[in-house]
């Protein structure tokens, strides 16, 4: 069967058209080969430390959190830091005041570079070590809550509870906290009238 040029001459523009405007592929297109699986990777803070020195990381606990201490401890000393460890050790019942506090005064004596506080819910220790002048303590249980106590309050003791997180969250959360820089700017403005409310001074002097 004869085929009419003019109809041949009209196909080929339709083609052309429809190519121009995206609705024919140029090209046939090939199926995609399926991806090789390959295993999660797992994202480590970067190493904080600077050469030939390590920045030190204060940690203590009290019997509820003696085992998560053990664990971040490591954690730390694999990220680079060096750790001083202000107990307890056993799980034989002690009050975490005397535990954070004793965190805290390092952190304010400039002998330790962060602080971190476990007890049972985070919160008691976090308490305790914001009665010591110059301690900005944050009790974290999420990635948001380490970031923005970081980023917003340039908080420097990190509390957790050991009842209420599991182990690789109080790891995500510590790697998150060391991590993250305070942001400043407006923020600065407030935790300097943060800081200012342990003298009694507001912003004005009075």
């Amino acid at each position: 069967m004869a085929v009419d040029p003019q109809d041949e001459i009209h196909r080929i523009v339709e083609r052309v058209v429809g190519r121009t405007l995206g609705a024919v592929p140029a090209v046939p297109e090939q199926p995609k080969a399926a991806a090789p699986l390959t295993p999660p990777v797992e994202v480590k803070a970067a190493p904080i430390a600077m050469p030939g020195h390590k920045k030190i990381v204060a940690i203590g606990t009290d019997h509820g959190g003696v085992e998560l201490k053990e664990t971040l401890k490591a954690t730390l000393v694999e990220l680079g830091y060096e750790v001083i460890d202000c107990g307890t050790n056993t799980k034989d019942s002690v009050d975490y005041p005397d535990f954070a506090a004793a965190v805290a005064r390092l952190v304010a004596q400039g002998k330790a570079w962060r602080g971190v506080m476990i007890d049972g819910a985070g919160i008691g220790s976090c308490m305790a070590a914001n009665k010591i002048d110059g301690v900005r303590a944050a009790m974290c249980y999420d990635y948001a809550t380490a970031v923005n106590s970081r980023e917003h309050n340039d908080a420097n003791v990190l509390t957790l509870g050991a009842g209420l997180i599991g182990v690789n969250q109080a790891k995500l959360i510590l790697k998150t906290w060391l991590s993250t820089e305070f942001a400043g700017g407006r923020h600065a403005g407030r935790v300097n009238k943060i800081m200012a409310l342990e003298s009694g001074v507001s912003k004005d002097g009075k």
